[in-house]
């Protein structure tokens, strides 16, 4: 078990963080469709993204890395089955997605994952999947992983999202493209756009009209599209660790240099502005996912309500929100989150019992918590368990920092599913860790 004790910190200074998640989840499948080769800067080499990444290439893309560029050779569309199971680890998006992809190729597939991924929710995927004609077993409990996918010809539907998620949709858009017929998908809320960013960048036709996104089927040869050059900004959920921690910290000051401002990913931003915190932004790069520099300086912070419309664009980000909200002067009420207790872990259920171990007051709800304030921190007499959840480690190591007594973080091993270089960039922003 690989543990981490965070020692109190004073944080500031200037960070450029990894490559985006999502995004480059998103380019590894989309090259390995690609004709010819993508050159890739910026892709995070986490294990996520390396699973997603090894995945395509078990379906016949190859890739390289050339110093800390990434070449991907794609298939032309034409995957061919895997030898073996694609172990997907603890890659939700990475599953979600490729399930998409191959549901109407003419191979079967069979993806397993961690016991993380394993607990997460597959039905979600299958039901719209199966709508078009997919043939999709979950062999797992509740409706969970192993997925054994048997490709057949697939046909466009008219889908409204029962909950606002953009792995779903993204799924569903993918599938769409083997097709017979348009596929459209109409969200109740805006999600991440990244896939239709993408889909715009390489060529592959999409109709984006306000929350409704359409594609055209192409049927079983799919779309035709070349390769590019592409350049992956920040991750902003790797970012948003170090722009809360420094937020609730009056006059200390950071810099986030080529991180990734998609609007539909920075509502953190906004949140912690409501709060108090004093951030700019600037815009360096809008070719297809926007990248810039963020500014922040600390202040007092007082708390606020986060809920509707707002939620699918900074779900990754309440646990650490939750943590700062303990610094916060009143209460910070988070609602309509219920997402969060099928993430990699229940992470209403981890952060508000980790919350209670620095003596903070925490009312939790079925779809959230209200977190009081401004705690007096205690250091957790217990060392605090991640359950396998990368951004619970990560936002307990945000609040250990406030702490005048080291805390101690059992199962981070976790974090580099997402981050591998949080810890030595906590000790390059000034933090203590061991």
């Amino acid at each position: 078990m690989k543990s981490k004790i965070v020692y109190p910190s004073v944080l500031g200074g200037e960070i450029r963080v990894p490559g985006d998640k999502s995004v480059s989840q998103r380019i590894a499948m989309l090259a390995a469709l690609a004709k010819g080769t993508s050159t890739i800067k910026g892709f995070l080499t986490g294990e996520d993204a390396m699973s997603t990444l090894k995945a395509v290439c078990a379906l016949g893309a190859s890739y390289r890395f050339v110093d800390d560029v990434l070449e991907i050779t794609g298939t032309g569309g034409t995957f061919k089955e895997p030898a073996n199971t694609l172990d997907m680890g603890n890659s939700g998006t990475g599953t979600r997605l490729l399930a998409g992809l191959l549901a109407g190729r003419p191979i079967t597939v069979t993806m397993t994952g961690d016991a993380s991924l394993s607990r997460r929710p597959m039905g979600r995927i299958a039901a719209p999947l199966q709508q078009m004609g997919a043939k999709i077993e979950l062999t797992g409990e509740k409706g969970t992983l192993p997925m054994t996918i048997h490709g057949t010809q697939l046909k466009g539907i008219h889908y409204e999202l029962p909950m606002a998620s953009a792995q779903v949709k993204s799924c569903v858009l993918l599938a769409g493209l083997f097709a017979d017929g348009k596929t459209t998908v109409i969200e109740p809320h805006p999600t991440r756009d990244h896939t239709e960013k993408l889909f715009q960048a390489l060529g592959i036709p999409v109709d984006v009209n306000g929350l409704e996104i359409s594609v055209p089927g192409f049927g079983s040869a799919g779309p035709q599209f070349a390769a590019r050059d592409i350049t992956v900004p920040g991750d902003f959920s790797s970012a948003a660790f170090w722009i809360a921690a420094i937020a609730a910290r009056p006059g200390a000051e950071l810099t986030v240099r080529k991180v990734g401002l998609n609007h539909r990913r920075t509502a953190l931003l906004d949140v912690l502005k409501r709060m108090g915190a004093q951030i700019e932004t600037e815009l360096t790069d809008d070719q297809g996912d926007p990248m810039g520099t963020v500014f922040v300086r600390g202040a007092q912070l007082y708390g606020t309500e986060i809920g509707g419309d707002e939620i699918p664009n900074l779900i990754d980000e309440l646990p650490v929100i939750s943590a700062i909200a303990a610094l916060a002067d009143g209460e910070t009420v988070i609602r309509d989150a219920e997402e969060l207790r099928v993430k990699e872990s229940d992470r209403i259920a981890m952060m508000a019992a980790h919350l209670r171990a620095f003596g903070v007051e925490v009312s939790e709800s079925p779809d959230g918590m209200t977190v009081h304030g401004p705690a007096v921190l205690k250091t957790p007499v217990k060392p605090l368990a991640s359950d396998g959840d990368h951004r619970i480690a990560m936002s307990v190591a945000v609040l250990g920092s406030f702490t005048d007594q080291p805390v101690t973080i059992d199962d981070t091993a976790c974090v580099d599913t997402s981050y591998p270089d949080f810890w030595n960039h906590l000790k390059q922003l000034g933090g203590n860790c061991e």
